[in-house]
């Protein structure tokens, strides 16, 4: 199947042929026709499904098309997402998708100035992709408007709950038109999503792809144990010695990924750290190093990985392993996407045996064990 199948206007496919997307992935073949047709959509589906597509492409379409009647910009479509990093990563999206299209968007979202936003919007948008807090508090002062919105996504819905914003969520619902097309994205259909959904949805399309148990089959894992003291030795060991150009590299807090990199510095292998104690211009930066690869190692911690989407990423490294065994699942989802084959490594540690032991038993299957010359 092509993107041109899905009945996507050549603009669009032009786009996609440009940053080399040919096959759409299952949640787009699901959710693309049913989206185009106007229908709500409930989609349990995690990072790295090809989800922003999904929606991205279709608003895209019907915005385009309805254009004529739509000569005064305005919010049309509003993406609401948790963080600030899926924010603007939703934001490449649409950029790279509406590459051909004259239609604008922006995002807004809190820990930086609002006066390049305002200014935004004062220019007049169709698409806002925004985080709840700062979307609400310019609402609240009057720069945004959402009388004119036909198309809603809520990205994440379940991150959005664990963060705490159902608050925000539903005061920002409440100020949106009856009538409108809404999509929902979550990872799980847990009681409390599926609560929430009921709420927003008339008479949803259900779409589903890769249950949280199941790992990218094209990901070839393997895991190292090692003592805790002896891990940053056999991560240089790993960098220098295998080919590895470039790799995300994972741990359980701030202050492990801030260490991590710059040992890694010292020794001369270029890294930054990514998690949410970083200003949200250092976060930027590190991401955007990351991408063009003049940084070779980025050292995320699970929070703040959400919403990195690095095309033909070959590494993830787990530094520190995952105390929640799903978390182990969404780590290595960022390696072997859309048919490309990826590694995946774990440096599991005496303490850490039980997580490894938690993982086997979700992912249904014992992971390879490396030799290293470190005890």
């Amino acid at each position: 199947m092509t993107f041109s199948d899905l009945k996507l206007i050549k603009p669009l496919v032009l786009a996609l042929d440009k940053i080399g997307y040919t096959t759409p992935t299952p949640i787009q073949q699901q959710s693309i026709p049913a989206i185009l047709e106007g229908r709500d959509i409930f989609g349990c589906a995690q990072t790295g499904t090809g989800k922003t597509a999904a929606f991205a492409l279709p608003i895209l379409q019907l915005l385009d098309s309805n254009k004529e009647n739509n000569k005064q910009r305005s919010i049309k479509a509003l993406i609401l997402a948790p963080t600030r990093e899926l924010a603007l990563q939703i934001s490449e999206s649409f950029k790279d998708y509406g590459y051909n299209l004259r239609l604008s968007h922006t995002t807004v979202f809190g820990g930086v100035s609002q006066l390049a936003q305002t200014k935004a919007l004062r220019a007049g948008v169709d698409v806002l992709i925004a985080t709840p807090g700062r979307l609400l508090d310019l609402m609240n002062q009057g720069f945004i408007n959402l009388n004119s919105v036909e198309h809603f996504v809520l990205d994440e819905a379940d991150r959005m709950l664990d963060m705490g914003f159902i608050n925000d969520m539903k005061k920002v619902i409440a100020k949106l038109p009856a009538k409108r097309q809404t999509l929902f994205f979550s990872a799980t259909a847990a009681p409390d999503i599926m609560k929430l959904a009921n709420t927003i949805l008339k008479n949803p399309v259900h779409v589903a792809v890769s249950p949280v148990s199941s790992t990218a089959t094209l990901v070839d894992q393997s895991v190292f144990y090692v003592k805790r003291e002896n891990k940053r030795n056999l991560l240089k060991h790993v960098l220098k010695s295998n080919e590895i150009e470039h790799v995300l590299v994972f741990t359980r807090t701030k202050r492990g990924a801030d260490k991590v990199a710059k040992d890694l510095n010292n020794d001369g292998i270029k890294a930054e750290a990514i998690h949410g104690n970083k200003s949200q211009g250092a976060r930027e930066r590190a991401l955007k190093g990351f991408k063009n690869r003049s940084i070779r190692v980025l050292v995320a911690t699970d929070i703040a990985s959400r919403g990195i989407d690095v095309d033909k990423l070959s590494h993830v490294i787990n530094f520190e392993i995952p105390e929640v065994a799903e978390t182990y699942v969404h780590r290595i989802g960022r390696t072997g996407r859309a048919g490309a084959s990826g590694t995946a490594l774990s440096f599991c540690s005496q303490e850490e045996l039980s997580y490894m032991k938690d993982i086997s038993k979700l992912i249904k299957k014992s992971i390879a064990v490396s030799k290293h010359p470190f005890s």
